[in-house]
């Protein structure tokens, strides 16, 4: 079954924490500088990593016929990992 005030709270914690990675980084790349370059190589980088880990994690998921929601789940785990290592890196320099 669907717990949909779950399923909302964890997709507005994803956003805002989205948001507060998106925010550090344009102050970082308006700073310029060497730190502004490597955050803009990374941060193309990391779109296709976490991309390739999403797609297979959901193909695997539905290949192995687990529910839609199962698989959306399981494809957004590399996401919500990868903005919140950014949002503690960024966080902490």
């Amino acid at each position: 079954m669907i717990d949909f005030w779950s399923d909302w709270i964890d997709a507005a914690t994803l956003g805002i924490e989205a948001q507060s990675v998106i925010a550090m980084r344009l102050l970082k790349i308006a700073a310029g500088g060497h730190a502004a370059d490597a955050e803009c190589e990374l941060m193309i980088a990391e779109k296709f990593a976490t991309l390739t880990d999403a797609h297979a994690a959901a193909t695997a998921a539905l290949a192995s016929g687990k529910s839609l929601q199962a698989a959306t789940a399981l494809a957004l785990a590399p996401v919500r990992r990868r903005v919140h290592a950014n949002h503690q890196r960024l966080s902490e320099g």
